[in-house]
């Protein structure tokens, strides 16, 4: 499931450092954080989408390599995200 460019553009602000700061740890793992709200709910509707459901397995790893690597970087980046979008790993 594609992210709404509209709803993409608010988290990069929101996360970024201006506008066009896509690459920030912290804008991707919103992103991604985005991503699998979105795939969990249309999996709670339908249940036997076994493509969305390993589309989903793969963005829960690749959120989870990149809040590893902000862990072992920057600590204080990696609470105050895990804070921000209300997740826990």
């Amino acid at each position: 499931m594609a992210i709404e460019k509209k709803r993409k553009k608010e988290l990069v602000k929101e996360f970024g450092k201006n506008e066009k700061d896509t690459g920030r740890i912290e804008v991707q793992v919103a992103i991604l954080t985005n991503e699998i709200w979105q795939l969990t709910e249309h999996l709670k509707k339908f249940k036997k989408d076994f493509h969305s459901k390993s589309g989903l397995y793969s963005k829960v790893s690749q959120r989870s390599s990149l809040l590893a690597y902000l862990k072992r970087e920057d600590l204080d980046r990696y609470n105050k995200i895990i804070k921000e979008l209300k997740i826990r790993n």
